[in-house]
């Protein structure tokens, strides 16, 4: 068929089908042709993870449903940047894994994935009430939660017993005494108070609540100028003083991870990826007295406050982005990477570094495999979220990204002011937000 006599025939609205319309398009029909679906995600601290995405989902989504899916990985704290800067030009990945509250920060920007998140919730015991927070914004699901990642404290077993302490410390001023001895032996504990996405936050809001200290009301009044936060912030200036490597506060996600596995912390708060590593390594990792170094670390919740124990454990999810000309076929991804059978192939290499965000999960036997693991099996049936007293909205997002809990935190531990004033100056930043 010639070129003109096509133009012609397709100009004046007759229909070209079957074989002779496609030899004359030269292109298969869009039913036949593969959707390419773009995600970018966090370098996973468990790298099987990351394989499994590439070498198992890649293959077998592109043979189940004709995708063909590209996984970029990046540093997590990249992340914000990349995201802000392809809604900016409305052109990026068609989906991103988000970390924490951003979700309310994009949720503009998103597709509606509730109906992935009603199939999958129904199917797999409901999805966990932290991870909801996370992700929705009114009624509708702006996010779809993919994991979580717990935070425990990992230790050294044998050394907390050097200094007569056979089980971890209950409170708050029982791990800074032990902190004090192990530190004058320099087995100093390991805290990162810097800018970075997991072990800061996840450390210094629950630091905060065991005490009584809030960010806002539930009117969204800012709140945090009070005794009980300035008892918290005087206690961690102390508390870091006699007892943490203070090189700690430059920190980001993986420093401490290193200090540990390096024999150069006691202790440190940290998703299950250090004890993984110790685990996969092998001959690499050792204790001073040659044993597989594996075989030392156990894993326990942060301490309790004059309030309680109130953790915060990372959230990750993935948003569909709406400037994505894929949206559809992004959306049918996740629904078949969320089925029993697919997900399952990436949360066992986790070894429970990365929990699911349905309950359902925690029958599953991985459990009984390592009762090191344990206490990240029902991590996500408590917890509170950044902005605590008020929602998990955009602005308790803002509030987190800027990093002004964090800094209360730190300005007073490395001196620079006082915890009182710290505190007023966190106070104020905080309501540049709520007000």
């Amino acid at each position: 068929m010639q070129r003109r006599k096509f133009l012609k025939a397709t100009g004046s609205g007759i229909a070209m089908t079957g074989l002779a319309g496609i030899l004359a398009a030269h292109r298969a029909p869009v039913f036949a042709q593969a959707s390419t679906v773009h995600i970018l995600r966090w370098n996973d601290f468990v790298p099987a993870a990351d394989k499994v995405l590439r070498e198992v989902f890649a293959p077998e989504v592109q043979k189940a449903l004709g995708i063909k899916l590209n996984v970029e990985t990046v540093n997590a704290n990249d992340i914000p940047a990349r995201a802000t800067a392809a809604i900016q030009s409305g052109n990026g990945p068609d989906i991103f894994m988000l970390l924490n509250n951003y979700p309310q920060l994009y949720a503009s920007s998103s597709v509606d994935v509730s109906d992935i998140a009603a199939e999958v919730g129904k199917a797999q015991g409901g999805i966990y009430g932290l991870p909801q927070a996370m992700c929705t914004v009114g009624k509708q699901w702006v996010a779809m939660p993919w994991s979580t990642v717990p935070a425990m404290i990992a230790y050294r077993k044998s050394w907390f017993e050097e200094i007569g302490v056979k089980e971890f410390p209950k409170t708050w001023a029982q791990y800074h005494e032990a902190g004090k001895k192990l530190k004058a032996a320099k087995r100093a504990i390991g805290q990162t108070l810097g800018h970075t996405f997991g072990d800061a936050p996840t450390f210094a809001y629950p630091l905060l609540w065991s005490y009584g200290g809030q960010e806002v009301d539930a009117k969204g009044k800012v709140v945090l100028n009070s005794k009980e936060t300035v008892d918290s912030v005087r206690f961690m200036a102390q508390f870091w003083k006699d007892s943490h490597d203070e090189g700690g506060l430059a920190w980001d996600d993986s420093n401490n991870n290193r200090a540990f596995l390096s024999g150069d912390v006691c202790a440190t708060l940290n998703g299950a990826s250090i004890y993984v590593a110790a685990l996969n390594g092998g001959d690499k990792f050792k204790t001073e007295k040659g044993a597989p170094l594996h075989t030392d670390i156990l894993h326990a919740a942060l301490p309790s406050g004059p309030k309680g124990s109130h953790p915060y454990h990372t959230a990750f999810t993935h948003m569909v982005m709406k400037y994505s000309k894929n949206a559809k076929a992004a959306k049918e991804f996740l629904r078949w990477a969320h089925t029993k059978a697919n997900y399952e192939k990436w949360v066992v290499v986790q070894k429970g570094f990365a929990i699911a965000p349905t309950r359902d999960w925690e029958k599953h036997p991985m459990w009984d495999v390592d009762p090191v693991m344990l206490p990240f099996k029902t991590a996500s049936q408590q917890g509170r979220h950044m902005g605590f007293g008020g929602p998990p909205d955009k602005k308790a997002a803002e509030a987190w990204n800027k990093y002004i809990i964090v800094d209360m935190y730190a300005q007073a531990a490395n001196g620079k002011l006082k915890p009182e004033d710290s505190v007023k100056w966190a106070a104020g930043e905080l309501a540049k937000i709520y007000t």
